[in-house]
């Protein structure tokens, strides 16, 4: 095994070497290169795919095909990327554009049909190459604010048509189309120990490092006394022209008395690996306070392609009678760089200060498989769910299965089933798993198996049999019954449910089935007269709405409608 860290080198040299297009892709908008989300920077259980470029607050604003190419793809969610579309170019990549408002006439009528073929508003659809092709510049879509976007953007992807790894989009010539005159910002720097012995300035805790920033900008950390294993974690983002968030950083790279250290760089990933950011940061640091701070080490290795092939772990034995300097040197894109400079100092004094240890009768080894039941409630985990080894609280106290804090990220999902046989038909029927926090209750998806209600879940914590009785409501139209709607060009309902959430809506005018498109984030649904589907005069609109657990509401009305110009002057 001596050849594998000459593997992991010629690797690494391997993808530096690529060469991408520099001037193949143009930039999917007219507006200035303003970034709201880079590449890689830190979300939610996942790392973000591309570039969320600026809309001024904005939607609507036209959006350009990249290159040359053919719509392979195209996605209608009320969730994610909201209405996406994917085109494949001759040169092996694929751009994607998320949250897009709406198509162009061409691809939109389309979708369209398609949509009202499989009456459904969610939709994904493969058209054949050269099916939908486009020309470079051409217009795509309006941009918008659908799916899970937190405001008006357009989000930006470069991936390998082949591979679908996700490449960040500066590496193809973009960063020439930005200006960052801005070093990154660090907002904090920890130590960990990391072996049994290991103590930090008398503790053997994670610890916050001062930092004083001197005036050519380099910060200057506090001297560290220490002795055994210690590695470091960092928070950092960075910011461009035109964009008023902290975005992520590109680069990382450390060294211990000069000699290269642990680094990684945010060049590509996939989608495969994204929630592997939960080991990336300091979870537990990010779950107690919100902050996220990258570590610089690795304790367990994992499949991320920004860290595997790194040929250090991160981990520094400090040993008797021994300083070893440190420096960090944290880099955007553009070579602006920000850097740290600090000591560890060797100590044996001993820890005044540990972190308490709870032991438990249930130790779970990470890399094994592991059943716990008790009262007819169980819970399976399958190997690797976690990321490393620990003493898991579990036990089940009035029908609660309570099974340890939040605090502890869950990579696979885990398996909790409930023994319902207590319960009849009818109630069961409405019967989901619910996560449990204080007072609020989260639907998991259940079903039943082996006779036993199971839901896969991704997160520790509370979980119980809750009921849902109650049917959605469906409110606030937008227009009055009986009203003229001539000069509309939409109609629009509220729609919500209090426990289990909406799994399906429909709506038929006249009888006919009519495309309502959902807007999670507002709770509304609204249809295009566009479609063509209302009639001259009286329309009757009826709507059903049902929640996870098979509840329904039905909503009926009629509103009057006509083409005719001087009837809509005559109803004014």
């Amino acid at each position: 095994m001596r050849f594998l860290p000459l593997f992991l080198l010629f690797s690494s040299c391997f993808f530096a070497q690529v060469q991408y297009p520099q001037d193949y892709f143009g930039k999917p908008m007219k507006l200035p290169a303003h970034l709201s989300g880079s590449f890689g920077e830190l979300r939610s259980n996942h790392f973000h795919s591309g570039l969320d470029f600026r809309t001024k607050q904005a939607t609507g604003h036209p959006v350009y095909a990249a290159a040359q190419g053919y719509v392979s793809r195209i996605k209608v969610s009320a969730y994610g990327y909201g209405t996406a579309l994917y085109i494949d170019h001759p040169n092996g990549y694929t751009t994607v554009y998320g949250h897009l408002q709406e198509y162009a006439p061409k691809i939109e009528d389309y979708v369209r049909a398609k949509q009202y073929e499989k009456k459904s508003f969610d939709i994904e659809l493969m058209p054949k190459p050269g099916e939908i092709t486009v020309e470079s510049g051409e217009l795509i879509a309006l941009s918008g604010n659908s799916g899970g976007s937190g405001g008006p953007h357009l989000h930006f992807e470069i991936r390998d048509t082949k591979t679908e790894m996700i490449l960040n989009p500066l590496l193809f010539g973009f960063d020439k189309k930005m200006k960052d005159p801005y070093p990154p910002a660090v907002h904090g720097l920890m130590v960990y120990p990391l072996n049994d012995n290991a103590v930090i300035n008398e503790a053997a805790t994670p610890m916050l490092v001062g930092l004083r920033k001197l005036k050519d900008g380099t910060y200057l950390a506090d001297k560290i006394l220490a002795k055994g294993k210690v590695g470091f974690s960092i928070s950092t983002t960075d910011k461009s022209t035109g964009s008023t968030g902290h975005n992520g950083i590109y680069k990382v790279e450390t060294y211990f008395n000069g000699s290269p250290g642990y680094n990684y760089t945010f060049n590509t990933f996939a989608f495969s690996e994204s929630r592997y950011i939960n080991n990336f940061i300091d979870y537990a640091k990010y779950y107690a306070t919100g902050q996220r701070f990258q570590k610089l080490f690795v304790k367990t290795p994992y499949p991320l392609t920004l860290v595997k092939d790194n040929t250090f772990n991160g981990q520094y034995d400090i040993l008797p009678g021994t300083t070893k300097n440190y420096r960090i040197e944290v880099s955007d894109f553009h070579d602006n760089k920000t850097v740290i400079q600090g000591s560890v100092e060797y100590s044996d004094s001993p820890a005044r200060v540990r972190e308490p240890k709870t032991i438990t009768n249930y130790f779970v080894k990470a890399a094994n498989d592991h059943n716990y039941t008790k009262n007819g409630i169980s819970v399976f985990i399958p190997a690797n769910s976690f990321y490393e080894d620990f003493y898991m609280d579990f036990d089940v106290k009035d029908s609660t299965l309570i099974m340890h804090p939040e605090n502890v990220p869950v990579h696979t999902p885990l398996t909790v089933s409930f023994d319902v046989k207590h319960l009849s038909p009818e109630v069961l029927q409405k019967t989901f798993i619910a996560g449990v926090t204080g007072k609020r209750k989260s639907y998991n998806n259940s079903y039943m198996e082996e006779g036993r209600l199971t839901a896969q879940v991704r997160y520790m914590g509370n979980f119980r049999l809750e009921q849902d009785n109650t049917a959605p409501t469906i409110y606030s139209p937008s227009f009055n019954e009986g009203q003229w709607l001539s000069e509309k060009d939409t109609f629009s309902v509220k729609i919500s449910d209090d426990l289990s959430g909406i799994a399906t809506f429909d709506a038929w005018l006249n009888g006919k089935w009519i495309l309502m498109h959902y807007d999670y984030k507002t709770r509304i649904i609204y249809h295009n007269f566009s479609d063509g589907i209302a009639d001259e005069g009286r329309n009757d609109l009826k709507i059903v709405v049902t929640d996870n657990v098979g509840n329904s509401a039905t909503f009926e009305t009629h509103f009057f409608r006509t083409q005719n110009k001087a009837s809509v002057e005559n109803n004014k």
